[in-house]
């Protein structure tokens, strides 16, 4: 009679199919039971998602600029027009446009007066000035106000008396002479930052540099041609001035 060996020398080969009695028995459970199933934990997928975000961005989405996006309408910016703004330049050109509404009833009154360096007035203040009337509006610019023979600075207090607003084209040139004793850009500047209607145009420097110089005119908020090119320039002091036509 078959008996069991577990008890003498255990189950030692195929757990329990050499066995006599157990064998038989134990050879059809396991094969009745044997898994036929592969894990379903085993990872089989790639993640499906990527990450939205990009090197260099902020948490507030501010542009590579700096901040300096332009994202902002004033209220005298017209529904249809492409000019954008900066909050720190509708801020700054705000209370500009507060005097341009006031002076709007000025008789003959030209838009705007450029106040520049002497040596710019052949070069980048021709440029602008150029650019401004060809927006429609009216400058006083030296180069083409002052005549021949005519006292220069009582043709320069005429035309401060009689322009709405004034601007002021800072450039290294100008840095350079403000310090000067007698600068007429320097009466000029003096005459407009007694009145809210003065917008510093900043080109090729600072305004660090012209804290150097003026303190009171780098107070001045403005516009800076290192964010603007002056084409953009001359067009939102074009929108500043620009007035509804009367009913």
């Amino acid at each position: 009679m078959a008996r069991c060996t577990a008890p003498v020398r255990g189950h030692i080969r195929g757990g329990g199919a050499d066995c006599p009695v157990c064998g038989p028995r134990y050879r059809g459970f396991r094969s009745s039971y044997a898994p036929s199933y592969t894990p379903s934990y085993t990872p089989s997928y790639t993640p499906s998602y990527t990450p939205s975000y990009s090197s260099g961005s902020s948490g507030g989405g501010r542009s590579s600029g700096g901040g300096s996006r332009r994202t902002a309408k004033p209220r005298w910016s017209g529904g249809g027009s492409a000019v954008w703004y900066t909050p720190q330049e509708v801020q700054a050109l705000t209370p500009i446009r507060e005097t341009v509404e006031k002076r709007a009833s000025a008789p003959d009154a030209r838009d705007m007066f450029l106040c520049h360096a002497w040596d710019d007035r052949q070069g980048v203040a021709k440029e602008l000035c150029d650019l401004l009337v060809a927006a429609n509006v009216s400058v006083w610019f030296s180069e083409n106000d002052i005549s021949l023979g005519e006292p220069f600075l009582r043709a320069i207090d005429k035309g401060l008396a009689k322009s709405r607003i004034g601007i002021v084209l800072v450039t290294p040139t100008l840095l350079k002479r403000l310090p000067a004793p007698g600068a007429v850009a320097d009466k000029e500047l003096s005459v407009l930052l007694a009145r809210n209607q003065l917008v510093p145009i900043v080109h090729n420097t600072t305004y660090e540099a012209l804290r150097d110089v003026s303190p009171m005119l780098a107070s001045r908020n403005g516009l800076d041609t290192a964010e603007n090119t002056m084409a953009e320039v001359a067009a939102k002091l074009a929108e500043l001035i620009a007035l509804p036509a009367a009913a």
